[in-house]
């Protein structure tokens, strides 16, 4: 019997050293493997990651920076900054080698906190005593070439993912984009006729210079260079048939294009002449790009422009004049502006002037995207009536808002077909070498807006000359808008592809329905303990008027019971008031005790008793003697041969 339970501890010995031994080859084997079964599937990164991370040439260099003492008194920075960490980590370890993560925790006027700056990681202040906290990451390429996230926001936690792959792509690909720009408005500065002075280039034109290659195109164009990664076309009116076919070609091939049509452009000063100003107000200023916008599935029309009453701004029209409000003039606000989309997320304003309205087609196979829509006090209005309009509180004249909410601006994607199906238009060459394409090659990638005024300086910036220094100040994000769209458009399709996705803080919704089921219950209750509470104290301070001698403060037997029964009852009702407030959050305090006892108590209890039982098995199935074995051509105990 003690050989048998010295073989079974042997035998549990050698299970052990097994078990150890599988650990250790597996966490060596299966490194890295993970199963995301998160319910917005947190972990996973999108295929455009994978796909970018697989196509790195060059080893790129990341330095995540993060002060992890200043962050002790921020335990909601502490919680996001271990989700950001584990993003760069996880995509170095899926890169090949390619992708190089550095984790460091800059000390106060140290050779890292210099590094940081110089990298563009900025520190904010936190605390009384002045103490930095960076939060950021920083990347460097074999060309010396770097870029930054300065400081990661919270509240952008759902383009976490993007905004660390837009700062990998940058660095992969170091140089600028290449912006093809159309426009009939005078963006590009020049000689203004009307006031026979130069004018300096629009602010959100000479920004793009900035940040890309802008190339100039003219709108007697018959060839799109494919090198262009982005084609804006700003108020692009009256294009001849070659240069809309030729944007027909570039959108089949898969082209991005950034496109701002407009029923009425403010800035549209073609045919201008000094001695005849209303001849330029009453001419034609609508562009509609079509028949091109009806291909790609979007409804637009010229002829009406949208009011909106609940975001209508206060314009002066002369000088010298009160402000009056415009219907046509809006300043959308954050309700306005698509939160989950990476152009328009964060965006505080943007402001429109005589916009239109767009809308899917009927039957379109495109995917429509609104990203900036009216409220629902508004309504389309005949862009006629906004012909030399000099007293804007007229168009509340027969105003009447629909309840529906219209899109001022949209992401289009997806496959279409050209607007040219028999070829090009007539008149129009085809280009040698080049087939006449008749449906995508790849995806649309079209943002388009309703109103081209919005790129003009008066509605979103300050300007200011110091110094002969032309100094801009916006106001508004118009300029953050073009620029995260240029920036969304020009990078490669897989970084398209990465878009915002679920916040990793998740609410506790279950919480939240207890907490507005407890409110509900129990304010009929508190408002009428309000209600008799104000009453008797009412009656209290008319009981504590009434005196038989108004040079004295004496009340008589029956007033001072009166008085002392109110005042009873007044700290009675206090007393339920409170015993009220704190039922409120009774039951969610009853789901936090609950899971409390199942995660100390019952959780840890359950795996003891099936620990147990499963002893209990094994030590009753040891215990059980062998039967001996008898053969059966041996004879029985006791017998000779």
């Amino acid at each position: 019997m003690n050989k048998r339970l010295t073989m079974g501890g042997g035998a549990l010995i050698a299970l052990a050293l097994l078990f150890a031994g599988i650990t250790i080859l597996l966490n060596c084997a299966v490194r890295g493997w993970r199963i995301d079964l998160t319910q917005n599937h947190l972990y996973t990164t999108a295929p455009g990651t994978d796909r970018i991370l697989k196509n790195l040439k060059e080893p790129i260099n990341l330095y995540f920076y993060f002060s992890s003492a200043a962050a002790d008194q921020y335990p909601q920075i502490k919680t996001y900054a271990g989700r950001v960490q584990d993003l760069p980590e996880e995509l170095a370890d899926r890169a090949n080698g390619k992708l190089q993560l550095h984790i460091i925790d800059p000390q106060p006027y140290s050779d890292d906190e210099d590094r940081a700056s110089d990298l563009g990681v900025r520190a904010v202040p936190v605390g009384s005593a002045g103490q930095s906290l960076y939060f950021g990451l920083a990347g460097t390429n074999s060309t010396d070439g770097h870029a930054a996230i300065a400081f990661f926001d919270p509240s952008k936690e759902q383009f976490l993912e993007y905004d660390v792959m837009k700062l990998v792509y940058q660095l992969a690909t170091p140089e600028k984009p290449e912006i093809g720009w159309l426009s009939s408005l005078p963006m590009q500065g020049g000689f203004d006729p009307a006031t026979e002075q130069a004018r300096n280039p629009w602010v959100v034109f000479d920004e793009a210079q900035q940040l890309f290659k802008v190339q100039v195109l003219d709108s007697n164009l018959t060839r799109i260079d494919p090198a262009i990664r982005v084609l804006v076309l700003v108020h692009p009116k009256q294009l001849p048939p070659a240069a809309l076919y030729a944007i027909d070609q570039y959108a089949l091939r898969g082209g991005r294009i950034l496109a701002f049509v407009d029923p009425l452009a403010e800035q549209d000063a073609s045919g201008a002449d000094p001695a005849n100003p209303v001849a330029a107000l009453t001419a034609d200023r609508s562009s509609h790009l079509e028949p091109l916008l009806s291909a790609w599935g979007v409804d637009f029309d010229p002829k009406e422009v949208i009011g909106d009453a609940e975001h209508a701004l206060d314009v002066t029209m002369r000088q010298g004049e009160a402000p009056v409000r415009h219907l046509g003039v809006l300043g959308l606000d954050r309700s306005s502006l698509n939160p989950t989309d990476v152009i328009t997320s964060g965006l505080s304003s943007i402001n429109v002037a005589t916009a239109g309205f767009l809308q899917p087609k009927k039957g379109a196979a495109v995917k429509f995207e609104p990203l900036m829509q009216t409220s629902a006090d508004s309504a389309p209005i005949p862009a006629s009536r906004f012909v030399m309009l000099s007293d804007p509180s007229t168009l509340e004249d027969g105003f009447h808002p629909t309840g529906r909410r219209y899109t001022i601006a949209a992401r289009v994607t997806g496959m279409v077909k050209s607007a040219y199906p028999q070829g090009p238009p007539a008149g129009v060459k085809p280009i040698p070498g080049e087939p006449a394409l008749k449906a995508s090659v790849k995806p649309l990638n079209l943002v388009v807006v309703a109103d081209s005024d919005m790129l003009a300086d008066f509605l979103w910036v300050h300007e200011q000359d110091l110094l002969g220094q032309r100094l801009v100040q916006p106001w508004a994000s118009n300029g953050d808008f073009v620029s995260n769209a240029l920036d969304n458009l020009s990078g490669s399709d897989d970084l398209i592809s990465v878009r915002g996705r679920a916040a990793f803080t998740r609410p506790f919704t279950r919480v939240e329905r207890l907490r507005a089921a407890a409110d509900e219950r129990y304010r009929a209750k508190e408002q009428e303990l309000e209600t008799a509470l104000h009453q008797t104290e009412d009656k209290l301070t008319a009981l504590q008027s009434q005196r038989n001698d108004k040079t004295a403060l004496i009340l008589t037997p029956q007033q001072e019971q009166q008085l002392e029964q109110f005042q009873q009852d007044r700290l009675r009702i206090r007393k339920q008031l409170r015993a009220v407030q704190l039922s409120l959050d009774e039951d969610i305090d009853h789901l936090g005790n609950v899971l409390k006892i199942l995660n100390i108590i019952v959780v840890p209890a359950v795996f003891a008793v099936i620990a147990l039982l499963i002893a209990w098995r094994r030590r009753r199935r040891l215990a059980v003697p062998s039967r001996p074995q008898v053969s059966a051509h041996a004879p029985p105990a006791g017998a000779s041969r």
